[in-house]
């Protein structure tokens, strides 16, 4: 793999142990321990992936989270020490795609490392996509998955990787409903194991991006008992 995978932690041991595995798997791997050294080091490295420690001295992860997202669309996989949903859900609102709570295996941040490098990029063909398959509209929504770009009205929308990723997905077989599971096959792949409310917070993401109303959705509708497809009928 010619790919590049920053690792941001303050526990310098385990930052070398996490480095250790991706190296062996064939990354590139820079590692950083506090949060301006992590901008600093994106800003350097364009990091394909950056594994980010929540709990960081100078600026916490959420805020370089928040801030690599102004410069970059790399994958990033945020790691909490904290056992609560509300870091969880912070961390992903400002754009990472994954997370792991200490302790976890190395070899599990391997394979979602991996996972996630095997998705299509910004300007790729979508897999699975016709090469000229023409952009899918739903009223003003507009995803044209072979440029991967959102429009409104006809106004580009900024998504992250993720976001678009469970935007195509559910585009493409628009009267389906989509359990969280089925999404979690489709995007992040059938061997991730995990909180499948991750699903939940990617769609609350992408609503408040495309200004869709939960409770009067014009583009992705909740299917109760189920979860979520496009549409509003």
């Amino acid at each position: 793999m010619d790919t590049r995978v920053l690792v941001v932690d303050d526990e310098e041991s385990l930052a070398r142990v996490v480095a250790s595995y991706l190296e062996r798997d064939g990354h590139e791997v820079t590692c950083v321990f506090d949060g301006p050294a992590a901008i600093d080091a994106a800003r350097r490295e364009r990091p394909d992936v950056v594994v980010l420690d929540l709990g960081l001295p100078g600026l916490d992860g959420i805020e370089v989270c928040r801030q690599l997202r102004t410069f970059t669309d790399c994958y990033v996989v945020m790691l909490t020490a904290r056992s609560d949903e509300v870091d969880k859900l912070v961390g992903l609102g400002v754009g990472a795609d994954d997370y792991l709570t200490k302790p976890f295996s190395p070899r599990e941040l391997v394979a979602r490392v991996r996972a996630m490098l095997r998705r299509p990029r910004s300007g790729d063909r979508a897999a699975g996509a016709p090469p000229e398959e023409p952009p899918r509209r739903f009223g003003a929504l507009q995803v044209d998955v072979v440029a991967r770009e959102v429009h409104v009205d006809g106004v580009p929308i900024d998504v992250t990787r993720t976001e678009f990723d469970v935007l195509a997905a559910l585009s493409a077989r628009p009267r389906m409903a989509f359990s969280r599971r089925a999404l979690i096959d489709a995007v992040w792949g059938e061997s991730w194991v995990g909180d499948e409310h991750l699903v939940d917070v990617h769609v609350g993401h992408l609503r408040r991006k495309l200004g869709d109303d939960p409770a009067a959705p014009r583009y992705i509708r909740t299917v109760r008992g189920v979860g979520y497809r496009m549409g509003s009928g």
